[in-house]
Protein backbone atom coordinates (compact mmCIF):
# COMPACT_ATOMS: atom_id res chain seq x y z
CA UNK A 1 0.00 0.00 0.00
CA UNK A 2 0.70 3.73 -0.58
CA UNK A 3 0.08 7.18 0.71
CA UNK A 4 -1.24 9.75 -1.33
CA UNK A 5 2.34 11.41 -1.74
CA UNK A 6 5.10 8.64 -2.14
CA UNK A 7 7.99 9.63 -0.38
CA UNK A 8 10.03 9.95 -3.24
CA UNK A 9 7.66 12.35 -5.24
CA UNK A 10 8.79 15.65 -6.69
CA UNK A 11 5.31 18.40 -6.64
CA UNK A 12 7.21 20.65 -8.62
CA UNK A 13 7.74 18.53 -11.60
CA UNK A 14 4.88 15.93 -12.78
CA UNK A 15 4.56 15.28 -16.50
CA UNK A 16 2.12 17.36 -18.42
CA UNK A 17 1.05 19.33 -15.37
CA UNK A 18 2.96 22.52 -14.51
CA UNK A 19 1.60 24.16 -10.98
CA UNK A 20 0.01 27.52 -11.15
CA UNK A 21 -1.61 29.13 -8.24
CA UNK A 22 -4.21 31.29 -9.49
CA UNK A 23 -5.38 27.98 -11.38
CA UNK A 24 -4.82 25.34 -8.75
CA UNK A 25 -7.54 27.98 -6.31
CA UNK A 26 -9.49 29.09 -9.05
CA UNK A 27 -12.21 27.39 -7.29
CA UNK A 28 -12.51 29.20 -4.44
CA UNK A 29 -13.33 32.37 -6.47
CA UNK A 30 -16.74 33.28 -5.80
CA UNK A 31 -16.44 32.88 -2.25
CA UNK A 32 -13.28 35.27 -1.86
CA UNK A 33 -12.40 37.46 -4.51
CA UNK A 34 -9.35 37.20 -6.82
CA UNK A 35 -7.41 39.89 -4.45
CA UNK A 36 -8.66 37.94 -0.74
CA UNK A 37 -7.07 35.09 -2.40
CA UNK A 38 -3.90 36.88 -2.84
CA UNK A 39 -4.09 38.44 0.89
CA UNK A 40 -4.74 34.20 1.77
CA UNK A 41 -1.44 33.70 -0.03
CA UNK A 42 0.60 35.78 1.97
CA UNK A 43 -0.63 34.87 5.13
CA UNK A 44 1.17 32.43 7.38
CA UNK A 45 -0.11 30.26 10.08
CA UNK A 46 1.28 28.67 12.60
CA UNK A 47 0.07 25.11 13.39
CA UNK A 48 1.49 23.29 16.19
CA UNK A 49 1.28 19.47 16.37
CA UNK A 50 0.49 17.80 13.49
CA UNK A 51 -1.38 14.40 14.60
CA UNK A 52 -5.03 14.41 14.63
CA UNK A 53 -6.26 18.11 14.16
CA UNK A 54 -3.03 19.35 13.14
CA UNK A 55 -2.73 17.49 9.77
CA UNK A 56 -5.82 18.03 8.83
CA UNK A 57 -5.03 21.78 9.32
CA UNK A 58 -2.22 22.69 7.50
CA UNK A 59 -3.82 20.19 4.33
CA UNK A 60 -7.23 22.54 4.61
CA UNK A 61 -5.38 25.86 4.92
CA UNK A 62 -3.33 24.81 1.88
CA UNK A 63 -5.97 23.89 -0.31
CA UNK A 64 -7.20 27.46 0.94
CA UNK A 65 -4.60 28.72 -0.68
CA UNK A 66 -2.60 29.94 2.38
CA UNK A 67 0.93 29.47 1.52
CA UNK A 68 3.76 30.12 4.40
CA UNK A 69 3.25 28.06 7.45
CA UNK A 70 5.16 27.78 10.46
CA UNK A 71 4.85 24.11 11.96
CA UNK A 72 5.77 21.74 14.93
CA UNK A 73 6.00 18.33 15.99
CA UNK A 74 8.28 15.89 16.85
CA UNK A 75 6.56 12.83 16.66
CA UNK A 76 6.32 9.78 14.15
CA UNK A 77 3.62 8.56 12.41
CA UNK A 78 2.24 4.86 14.12
CA UNK A 79 -0.65 2.44 13.81
CA UNK A 80 -2.84 3.42 16.43
CA UNK A 81 -2.89 7.43 14.38
CA UNK A 82 -5.09 5.59 11.61
CA UNK A 83 -8.50 6.00 12.51
CA UNK A 84 -8.09 10.39 12.49
CA UNK A 85 -4.55 11.51 10.99
CA UNK A 86 -4.51 13.04 7.55
CA UNK A 87 -0.88 11.90 7.54
CA UNK A 88 -1.15 8.12 8.56
CA UNK A 89 -0.61 5.33 5.75
CA UNK A 90 0.96 2.09 6.42
CA UNK A 91 4.03 3.90 3.93
CA UNK A 92 4.57 6.79 6.28
CA UNK A 93 4.49 4.39 9.61
CA UNK A 94 7.54 5.52 11.91
CA UNK A 95 8.18 8.99 9.36
CA UNK A 96 8.32 12.25 11.09
CA UNK A 97 4.41 13.54 10.91
CA UNK A 98 6.54 17.34 10.65
CA UNK A 99 8.36 16.12 7.07
CA UNK A 100 4.91 13.82 5.95
CA UNK A 101 2.85 16.54 6.29
CA UNK A 102 5.22 18.98 4.71
CA UNK A 103 5.25 16.83 1.46
CA UNK A 104 1.89 16.61 1.54
CA UNK A 105 1.11 20.14 1.76
CA UNK A 106 4.02 21.06 -0.95
CA UNK A 107 1.89 18.31 -3.00
CA UNK A 108 -1.33 20.89 -2.86
CA UNK A 109 0.66 23.53 -3.51
CA UNK A 110 4.62 23.42 -4.69
CA UNK A 111 5.18 26.91 -4.18
CA UNK A 112 4.28 27.02 -0.23
CA UNK A 113 7.22 28.73 2.39
CA UNK A 114 7.53 26.04 5.34
CA UNK A 115 9.58 26.81 8.50
CA UNK A 116 10.02 23.16 10.01
CA UNK A 117 10.63 23.32 14.19
CA UNK A 118 11.18 18.84 14.61
CA UNK A 119 11.83 19.76 18.79
CA UNK A 120 8.55 21.29 19.17
CA UNK A 121 7.69 23.94 20.54
CA UNK A 122 10.37 24.61 22.72
CA UNK A 123 10.95 27.23 25.74
CA UNK A 124 14.12 28.10 23.05
CA UNK A 125 12.05 28.76 19.72
CA UNK A 126 9.36 29.88 20.59
CA UNK A 127 9.44 33.59 19.64
CA UNK A 128 11.13 31.54 16.07
CA UNK A 129 7.67 29.59 15.71
CA UNK A 130 5.81 32.65 15.96
CA UNK A 131 8.18 35.01 13.60
CA UNK A 132 5.80 36.89 11.04
CA UNK A 133 2.94 34.59 12.22
CA UNK A 134 -0.78 36.02 11.33
CA UNK A 135 -2.58 33.79 13.26
CA UNK A 136 -2.08 30.65 15.44
CA UNK A 137 -3.65 27.44 15.27
CA UNK A 138 -3.21 25.15 18.13
CA UNK A 139 -3.24 21.32 17.69
CA UNK A 140 -1.39 20.45 20.49
CA UNK A 141 -1.83 16.84 22.50
CA UNK A 142 -4.41 17.48 25.02
CA UNK A 143 -1.63 16.26 27.86
CA UNK A 144 0.43 18.79 26.61
CA UNK A 145 -1.44 21.48 28.62
CA UNK A 146 2.02 23.65 30.32
CA UNK A 147 3.41 24.11 26.68
CA UNK A 148 -0.20 25.14 25.66
CA UNK A 149 -0.35 27.59 28.14
CA UNK A 150 3.20 29.16 26.94
CA UNK A 151 2.51 29.35 23.64
CA UNK A 152 -1.31 30.95 24.48
CA UNK A 153 0.18 33.50 26.29
CA UNK A 154 3.20 34.56 23.91
CA UNK A 155 0.42 34.62 21.10
CA UNK A 156 -0.60 37.45 23.64
CA UNK A 157 2.03 39.33 24.32
CA UNK A 158 3.14 38.95 20.43
CA UNK A 159 -0.53 40.37 19.43
CA UNK A 160 -1.27 37.50 17.50
CA UNK A 161 -4.54 36.22 17.36
CA UNK A 162 -5.20 32.16 18.80
CA UNK A 163 -7.56 29.23 17.61
CA UNK A 164 -7.96 25.81 19.24
CA UNK A 165 -10.78 23.57 18.00
CA UNK A 166 -11.24 20.57 20.00
CA UNK A 167 -12.12 17.22 18.39
CA UNK A 168 -14.96 15.72 20.14
CA UNK A 169 -16.98 12.49 19.47
CA UNK A 170 -18.05 13.28 16.10
CA UNK A 171 -17.99 17.52 16.42
CA UNK A 172 -15.47 20.02 16.69
CA UNK A 173 -15.57 22.77 19.53
CA UNK A 174 -13.86 25.75 19.30
CA UNK A 175 -12.38 28.79 20.97
CA UNK A 176 -10.85 31.76 19.95
CA UNK A 177 -8.21 34.14 22.08
CA UNK A 178 -7.86 38.06 20.79
CA UNK A 179 -5.20 39.54 21.91
CA UNK A 180 -7.18 42.07 23.04
CA UNK A 181 -10.06 40.17 24.74
CA UNK A 182 -9.98 37.57 27.52
CA UNK A 183 -6.55 35.61 27.89
CA UNK A 184 -6.39 32.19 27.55
CA UNK A 185 -5.38 32.11 31.49
CA UNK A 186 -8.11 34.55 32.28
CA UNK A 187 -10.65 32.49 31.03
CA UNK A 188 -9.47 28.61 32.02
CA UNK A 189 -8.35 29.74 35.76
CA UNK A 190 -5.34 27.44 35.76
CA UNK A 191 -2.57 29.03 37.54
CA UNK A 192 -1.69 27.71 40.65
CA UNK A 193 -4.44 24.60 40.70
CA UNK A 194 -3.06 20.84 40.51
CA UNK A 195 -2.47 18.73 37.05
CA UNK A 196 -5.66 17.04 37.22
CA UNK A 197 -7.51 19.97 38.40
CA UNK A 198 -6.09 21.90 35.39
CA UNK A 199 -7.26 18.97 32.73
CA UNK A 200 -10.92 19.03 34.82
CA UNK A 201 -10.82 23.05 33.61
CA UNK A 202 -9.56 22.88 30.41
CA UNK A 203 -11.81 20.01 29.07
CA UNK A 204 -14.59 21.92 30.68
CA UNK A 205 -13.59 25.23 29.13
CA UNK A 206 -13.11 24.28 25.60
CA UNK A 207 -16.18 22.39 25.83
CA UNK A 208 -19.13 24.02 28.40
CA UNK A 209 -21.57 22.05 26.31
CA UNK A 210 -20.35 19.17 26.15
CA UNK A 211 -22.97 18.01 23.17
CA UNK A 212 -20.49 14.61 22.63
CA UNK A 213 -21.01 13.16 26.22
CA UNK A 214 -24.72 11.76 25.46
CA UNK A 215 -22.88 8.75 23.11
CA UNK A 216 -19.99 7.77 24.78
CA UNK A 217 -20.52 4.21 24.30
CA UNK A 218 -17.90 2.52 25.90
CA UNK A 219 -17.19 4.98 28.94
CA UNK A 220 -14.35 2.84 29.96
CA UNK A 221 -12.03 4.01 26.89
CA UNK A 222 -12.24 7.36 28.81
CA UNK A 223 -8.47 6.77 30.96
CA UNK A 224 -6.54 9.77 31.57
CA UNK A 225 -4.09 7.73 33.64
CA UNK A 226 -2.77 5.90 30.41
CA UNK A 227 -3.26 9.14 28.65
CA UNK A 228 -5.91 7.95 26.12
CA UNK A 229 -9.47 7.83 24.73
CA UNK A 230 -11.63 7.46 21.65
CA UNK A 231 -11.41 9.47 18.71
CA UNK A 232 -12.62 10.10 15.26
CA UNK A 233 -11.39 11.37 11.68
CA UNK A 234 -14.48 12.91 11.05
CA UNK A 235 -14.44 15.05 14.30
CA UNK A 236 -10.82 16.02 13.14
CA UNK A 237 -12.09 17.11 9.72
CA UNK A 238 -14.99 18.99 11.23
CA UNK A 239 -12.41 20.70 13.33
CA UNK A 240 -10.31 21.43 10.30
CA UNK A 241 -13.44 23.45 8.46
CA UNK A 242 -14.37 25.27 11.41
CA UNK A 243 -10.76 26.28 12.25
CA UNK A 244 -10.09 26.93 8.18
CA UNK A 245 -13.45 29.32 8.36
CA UNK A 246 -12.42 31.26 11.33
CA UNK A 247 -9.17 31.83 9.75
CA UNK A 248 -10.20 32.85 6.47
CA UNK A 249 -12.72 35.45 8.45
CA UNK A 250 -9.78 36.87 10.58
CA UNK A 251 -7.44 37.04 7.16
CA UNK A 252 -9.87 38.54 5.31
CA UNK A 253 -11.94 40.84 8.10
CA UNK A 254 -15.13 39.29 6.88
CA UNK A 255 -17.02 40.52 9.55
CA UNK A 256 -16.52 39.85 13.46
CA UNK A 257 -15.47 36.84 15.26
CA UNK A 258 -16.47 35.81 18.33
CA UNK A 259 -13.79 35.93 21.29
CA UNK A 260 -14.01 33.84 24.36
CA UNK A 261 -15.70 33.65 26.57
CA UNK A 262 -18.09 32.84 23.38
CA UNK A 263 -17.26 29.59 21.98
CA UNK A 264 -19.12 27.13 19.68
CA UNK A 265 -19.33 23.60 19.28
CA UNK A 266 -20.66 21.68 16.52
CA UNK A 267 -22.24 18.31 17.05
CA UNK A 268 -22.61 16.47 13.71
CA UNK A 269 -23.50 13.22 14.75
CA UNK A 270 -26.47 14.83 17.00
CA UNK A 271 -26.77 17.62 14.55
CA UNK A 272 -26.86 20.41 16.83
CA UNK A 273 -24.42 23.68 16.52
CA UNK A 274 -24.53 25.29 20.02
CA UNK A 275 -23.01 29.07 20.54
CA UNK A 276 -21.53 28.97 24.34
CA UNK A 277 -21.02 31.85 26.25
CA UNK A 278 -19.51 31.42 29.89
CA UNK A 279 -18.76 35.30 31.45
CA UNK A 280 -15.87 34.76 33.82
CA UNK A 281 -15.03 31.37 32.28
CA UNK A 282 -14.55 29.20 34.38
CA UNK A 283 -15.25 31.05 37.38
CA UNK A 284 -18.69 30.96 35.83
CA UNK A 285 -20.95 28.94 38.22
CA UNK A 286 -21.98 26.49 35.06
CA UNK A 287 -18.21 26.24 34.37
CA UNK A 288 -17.82 25.38 38.51
CA UNK A 289 -20.52 22.66 38.06
CA UNK A 290 -19.38 20.82 35.14
CA UNK A 291 -15.69 21.18 36.33
CA UNK A 292 -16.98 19.42 39.65
CA UNK A 293 -18.60 16.55 37.52
CA UNK A 294 -15.17 16.15 35.28
CA UNK A 295 -12.91 16.15 38.46
CA UNK A 296 -13.73 12.21 39.40
CA UNK A 297 -13.87 10.86 36.18
CA UNK A 298 -10.19 11.77 35.40
CA UNK A 299 -9.49 10.03 38.91
CA UNK A 300 -11.20 7.47 37.50
CA UNK A 301 -13.75 7.53 40.15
Amino acid sequence: MTSAVPPDADPTRQPGHTFNYERAFSRNIGWVTAEEQQRLRRARVAIAGLGGVGGAHILTLSRLGVAHFNIADFDEFDVHNMNRQAGAFMSTMGHPKLKVMERMALDVNPESNIRLFPEGVQDHNLDDFLKDVDVYVDSLDLFVLPTRRKVFQRCRELGIPAMTAAPLGMGAAFLYFSPTGMSFEDYFKLEGRPSNDQYARFIAGVSPAMLNRKYLVVPESVNFAERRGPSTGMACELCAGVMATQVLKLLLKRGPLRAAPWGLHLDAYRGILKHTWRPGGNANPIQRLLISLIKPLLRGG
